[in-house]
């Protein structure tokens, strides 16, 4: 009798694990507008989303200043009388580009030293 009760035990426990390991089926979509939009909002984070394009935007315009108001007069002392946005060779707009660019190494770095910072404080 002893064995039985072990035996019994043992297979109590595999059915315990197999119904552990077992995937459940997936939930039911929900029913409704509102909850299918609740559901999709949750789903794919879109509010942290909007709220990371929003300060996007504004760090861009922010390095914008900087590289309009503090970086480009710096390279005008170099060329005195000349206009960095109007410096151009033919059509092109050579100073503006110029300038866009300067404020797009600033803004990939910024972003860049921000996901070390993350990475290393373990906030993936």
């Amino acid at each position: 009798m002893n064995c039985l009760s072990i035996e019994e035990k043992m297979l109590e426990e595999l059915r315990k694990i197999r119904e552990a390991v077992e995937s459940k089926p997936a939930p039911p979509p929900p029913k409704g507008l509102w909850n299918e939009f609740m559901g999709f909002i949750s789903k794919y984070k879109v509010m942290g989303l909007a709220v990371a394009f929003i300060l996007g935007l504004y760090l861009g315009e922010l390095v914008k200043a900087l590289v309009n108001d503090f970086i480009m007069p710096i390279i005008q002392l170099a060329m005195p009388g000349i206009k960095w946005e109007d410096i151009a060779a033919g059509p092109f707009r050579v100073g503006h580009f110029t300038g866009a660019l300067i404020t797009f190494i600033i803004v990939a770095f910024v972003i860049f030293i921000l996901v070390k910072v993350i990475k290393k404080m373990g906030m993936e």
